[in-house]
């Protein structure tokens, strides 16, 4: 008789699901038999831009030493962020994604008898991390379809490790000022770590969203996830990091992966960090088409959830019903029944002729 080694995982792990990523575009060819060309995927929170035509260039240049490791310390990566930022290098953590951040800070301080807290509707990675750690999780009920700070900081107990916050938060859009963040951090024990989670925050231009490496400064048990997979357009590459105290970072550095980051992304993401007019130019596409689907939700009668990050939430109906109708029209968006909003679909601003394809499928299908 075989052994059911699902029944000899622990328990967290045993009650997870596995993460389910937005559908490829090969994927939906195959299953409606669609020209893959003629699909528009619109479900990932991708860049619609494309790469960097600096980060293609650098990537081209290192082809040639793909027999040899990595830098190990993404020495010249980290040199770029530390002076882009204002940091120290000792302070700066590379993962594997800002995914793998949050995994490693799940193994780092999350355990069985410990907890973390997290808001409703955030980013499905947080209970993941918390549960296959063998911790407890405190979902806090949203406010206004985003974090209620000061509910967050009252469910901290003795027991509470980890905080996670994102801002914005996926998949709502919604966001916390500087001076809500200030109130909740001085609300927080020192004992507590808080990840504030910014994957989007290259997008946000609201003047009230704060600028999280000063909070460093002021609050030790703060760390600071971001991404080059979302306004910088390297997400087949997988490139994060963390910024935070140095013995939190050295805390990291212990169990991170040896070479969790490859050369051709190290590479590209230093690449694409001083290509200024890419990134601008990603923010432009990104306010242009936010207000095209705005404006086409209005016209249609349909309410949304304002957003300051590359995608927005809008409520449909029968979700599930009305994403299976656009898959048929060769649109990919993603349904979110695994964050228990069954009207809603959230849908990454596209180019502009991707945005009129869907704005046109979904007022077919409606």
């Amino acid at each position: 008789m075989s052994c059911d080694f699902f029944k000899l995982a622990n328990e967290g792990v045993q009650g997870l699901m596995p993460y389910q990523p937005g559908k490829p575009v090969d994927e939906v060819a195959r299953e409606l038999n669609l020209d893959p060309d003629s699909i528009v995927k619109l479900a990932s929170n991708e860049n619609p831009n494309g790469p960097s035509p600096k980060a293609l260039a650098a990537i081209q240049q290192e082809l040639a030493e793909l027999t040899r490791y990595p830098d190990g310390s993404g020495y010249g990566l980290k040199t770029a962020l530390a002076k882009k930022f204002d940091l120290s290098t000792r302070q700066i953590t590379l993962g594997n994604g800002s995914n793998d951040l949050l995994d490693l800070i799940g193994r780092c301080w999350l355990a069985p008898g410990r907890n973390a807290v997290y808001s409703e509707y955030a980013f499905a990675v947080y209970p993941i991390t918390t549960q296959a750690a063998g911790a407890e999780h405190k979902v806090i009920p949203a406010k206004n379809w985003g974090h209620d700070l000061a509910a967050m900081a009252t469910a901290i107990d003795k027991n509470t490790s980890v905080v996670f916050v994102a801002n914005p938060n996926n998949p709502t859009g919604t966001w916390s000022s500087e001076t809500q963040l200030r109130e909740f951090m001085q609300r927080v024990p020192e004992n507590v770590l808080v990840v504030l989670d910014e994957a989007y925050s290259e997008y946000v231009s609201e003047q009230a969203y704060p600028d999280t490496f000063k909070l460093l400064k002021d609050f030790s048990n703060l760390i600071v996830c971001r991404t080059f997979s979302k306004a910088y357009g390297l997400a087949a590459l997988r490139v994060g990091y963390s910024v935070s105290s140095v013995t939190i970072a050295e805390t990291l550095n212990r169990i991170r992966q040896p070479f969790n980051v490859n050369t051709l992304a190290l590479e590209a993401s230093l690449a694409a960090l001083d290509d200024d007019e890419y990134l601008q130019q990603s923010i432009v596409t990104n306010k242009a088409g936010m207000l095209q689907l705005e404006t086409a939700f209005r016209e249609l009668g349909l309410s949304y959830i304002p957003s300051v990050g590359n995608f927005i939430c809008v409520e449909v109906g029968d979700a599930e019903a009305v994403n299976n109708a656009l898959l048929k029209e060769g649109i990919i968006v993603r349904p979110l029944r695994p964050y228990r909003m069954n009207e809603h679909l959230r849908v990454s601003i596209g180019l502009p002729e991707e945005n009129q394809r869907f704005i046109d499928a979904l007022r077919k299908v409606i």
